[in-house]
């Protein structure tokens, strides 16, 4: 009797799985099967193909997979190597609190290929994952010019607060807010342009919007006074970095496949900073028919562009830059290397690099998908974020744990200060 069998059947999003096949012949080559069908009811799948040992046993902890779309011991490949049917399609959650992601988890006796003709599975399971913890709060903010959500971990608190900055996509995204929220930080999902009232298009960064997106953070009763941290990715790490730069309530600040220099005008009450021109002449068409946008900023170093790098070297806090050095949107990890070359040339040691091989762009929390190109609400061709399935996977596992031990590092005050 074959046997499938998943723990935990439900658990967050970020969390490990152990998967486990039983009741096999002994050698016999089996497929593993996972199915999700997302709230806009798009479907993305991923298959391995697997040997069981002379017991007749496979455990994905430990048996490599023969191939499928992963080749290797991996033991949740099944989950970050989903694909989307349809190109083209990122997934996210929409609903972090009341409903989690339901992925299908099927075995099939034998070689399972994309073209086989339709069998019904030896054994299947259902597992769910959630985006937020038993007793996280979500609370919509609609304060002064702020919109967002808010996301409190249960107890009184006080908890480390953090912004969370997404990027040109704009609208409000609360899946990685949430789950930090959900291993012990206060979190406001903070929504910049195309949300409610806001802008629809970001024609400007006006950095006072950002401050009292803050000082409402830092002056909740159930967030520590001592200062926020910032995450952000893509052109929200633009931003992140801005803050660091001349925002006095920003601690820490992590930046995701993000630039050192401004791309879009910024302005901060009497300051005005212009961007760096795109050189659009370099938008590559990728054989996916993808854009690709990685040469198009020009060269922040040339004299006519000095005006518009951000002057790093000011920031207060902790900076931790984090970049796939595959990631095809953005030369992220050439412009990082250049915050942090600034940063020492003026005696700093506030910076970190966390630089992933094989990496892509869109650098998530751990045994998300791989997206390797997906369509912006802003373009007529998808964008191209790049990667290699397996060390993206990697880099998104690692970069997480680094992710909360330098938020916690930098926003929980010692004991001394207790």
């Amino acid at each position: 009797m074959f046997q499938l069998t998943v723990t935990p059947e439900t658990a967050l999003a970020d969390e490990p799985l152990c998967i486990r096949a039983a009741g096999l012949n002994p050698f016999q080559v089996v497929t593993f099967k996972a199915s999700l069908t997302d709230e806009k009811g798009k479907l993305f799948q991923s298959r391995a193909f697997y040997k069981a040992d002379e017991a007749g046993n496979v455990d994905l902890e430990q048996a490599a997979a023969l191939g499928g779309d992963y080749v290797g011991v991996h033991p949740m490949g099944l989950l970050w190597s989903l694909k989307p049917v349809n190109p083209f399609r990122r997934l996210m959650k929409q609903d972090v609190m009341n409903s989690p992601f339901y992925v299908q988890l099927e075995l099939y006796d034998s070689f399972l290929h994309e073209d086989s003709p339709k069998v019904q599975p030896k054994a299947s399971q259902m597992i769910e994952r959630w985006f937020s913890g038993p007793g996280l709060q979500r609370i919509p903010i609609r304060e002064g010019r702020v919109r967002g959500a808010l996301f409190l971990p249960p107890g009184e608190g006080p908890f480390p607060g953090v912004i969370d900055l997404f990027g040109g996509i704009g609208g409000l995204i609360e899946f990685r807010a949430s789950l930090l929220a959900s291993h012990g930080f206060g979190v406001l999902a903070l929504a910049y342009f195309a949300y409610e009232d806001l802008p629809r298009h970001l024609l400007e960064i006006d950095l006072e919007y950002f401050e009292e997106a803050a000082n409402m953070l830092m002056h909740h009763p159930k967030i520590h006074k001592s200062g926020i941290g910032v995450i952000s990715v893509s052109k929200g790490a633009e931003i992140g970095l801005a803050m660091a730069v001349h925002l006095k309530q920003v601690a820490a600040t992590i930046c995701i496949s993000g630039t050192a220099f401004h791309d879009t005008q910024c302005k901060y009450r009497d300051l005005v900073f212009n961007p760096i021109p795109h050189q659009m002449e370099y938008i590559q068409i990728h054989v996916s028919g993808a854009l690709r946008m990685r040469h198009i900023m020009g060269d922040p170093r040339a004299e006519v562009n000095q005006q518009s790098v951000l002057q790093v070297e000011k920031a207060q806090g902790h900076i931790l830059f984090i970049v796939g050095e595959k990631d095809e949107c953005l030369n992220s990890k050439a412009y990082a290397e250049q915050a942090m070359e600034q940063l020492r040339r003026h005696g700093r040691n506030n910076g970190t690099l966390l630089s992933y091989p094989g990496a892509g762009h869109l650098i998530e929390p751990p045994y998300s998908p791989l997206c390797f190109a997906s369509w912006s609400p802003f373009l007529s061709r998808p964008l191209l974020w790049g990667g290699d399935i397996d060390c993206h996977a990697a880099a998104q596992e690692h970069s997480w744990r680094e992710i909360q031990k330098f938020l916690r590092c930098h926003l929980t005050p010692s004991r001394s200060k207790l």
